[in-house]
């Protein structure tokens, strides 16, 4: 999430979908209408969403040691076969995902003037606007962003920080805390999964990486032509996703071929593992592909937040990982060079993480 200004970068005119829903509710214009092969397939998809992991966080943090067990083990098989899943029982504060979600909500309902004092500059992820968006001619997605490098400091902009909602700044700090936590512990229960020690990724990351994305995504009269936002795999270690109670569903996963509707536990929180782990791991545990569908009636909002190892590290699948069965699938590089490759680069699917495979 670190600034990476590219001043050559020409990106055209961008709409704010917002804006557009306002004064054009019926106008879908080109450069959000999709390609045939990317359009999405509003009727259910199946497996049904139901199927997705639930974990049981109080079970990995209190339960008794046939409970860790028993959790540990279904973390594992949701690591490997899902990539995916939801945790209840987290331990944040429900007051506090009321309150992000609040002053998220408040922050995109400003006048556009006013977001525009945190306008994301073209090659940059930092701000509001539209990340990923490399060239003029580029498809864009039915989304408003706000995102913030949040830890550590040197890669926060203090420009970007809103005063207004008076408690946004204040809220994001105390959320991104918790969420902060509970991603170091899920990465200890991970490590333990794998049979590895439980601070071996802690001791690996050094000064972590975090940053936090707000997304909206207004209705949208045809949301058979567009996407609320392209797919992907993510560039962290672990992601959490919080969802505006009270939106449309609109997470999707890719799942056999099928994309999978993600119907959120309320209160839960969905995680998924991001490029990094995959790399770590060999592949065992693989970061999956996903994106956004809009809705024709209801808005949605989401509060994502990254967390990753330091800029500074060098990664490559751990040895415990790699025999004869298992080469390695992944070479050595630099952290902060493939979170360079990953914001230099649009959305399409797992393309990016090719930076990191070793060719047959």
């Amino acid at each position: 999430m670190a600034p990476i200004p590219i001043s050559s970068i020409k990106v055209g005119h961008i709409d704010d979908v917002q804006e557009l829903r306002k004064t054009k509710p019926t106008i879908i214009p080109e450069r959000f209408v999709r390609d045939m092969a990317e359009r999405p397939t509003l009727a259910p998809a199946m497996p049904c969403s139901s199927d997705i992991p639930t974990i049981n966080f109080s079970k990995l943090s209190k339960g008794s040691k046939d409970e860790l067990k028993s959790e540990i083990s279904q973390l594992a098989a949701a690591c490997e076969h899902w990539g995916f899943f939801q945790v209840i029982n987290h331990g944040i504060d429900l007051s506090l995902l009321e309150s992000i979600e609040k002053v998220a909500k408040d922050f995109f309902m400003l006048p556009l003037e006013e977001k525009k004092k945190y306008a994301m500059a073209p090659g940059t992820v930092q701000g509001y606007g539209q990340a990923f968006v490399l060239s003029e001619d580029q498809k864009l997605d039915w989304c408003n962003m706000f995102a913030l490098g949040v830890e550590p400091n040197f890669i926060r902009n203090p420009m970007l920080w809103p005063t207004e909602p008076e408690k946004f700044s204040g809220t994001v700090e105390v959320y991104s805390k918790e969420v902060r936590k509970l991603c170091q512990d899920l990465l200890k229960y991970i490590a333990m999964s794998l049979g590895l020690k439980g601070d071996v990724f802690e001791k690996m990351f050094g000064e972590t990486v975090q940053a936090i994305r707000m997304n909206y995504y207004p209705p949208c009269s045809r949301p058979d032509l567009v996407l609320g936002l392209s797919p992907h795999s993510d560039g962290s270690a672990l992601t959490v996703l919080q969802q505006g109670k009270d939106t449309s569903v609109g997470l999707q996963i890719l799942k056999d071929d099928r994309w999978v509707p993600v119907k959120p536990i309320p209160n839960a929180l969905i995680i998924n593992i991001g490029d990094t782990v995959e790399v770590l791991t060999n592949g065992k545990y693989k970061s999956v592909e996903h994106r956004a569908v809009t809705h024709k009636e209801k808005d949605r909002l989401s509060i994502v937040t990254f967390y990753a190892p330091s800029y500074e590290i060098e990664l490559a699948p751990m040895e415990e990982l790699v025999d004869e069965n298992n080469p390695c699938k992944y070479r050595r590089y630099n952290h902060g060079e493939y979170s360079k490759h990953y914001v230099t680069n649009k959305l399409q699917g797992k393309k990016t993480l090719e930076f990191a495979k070793i060719s047959n």
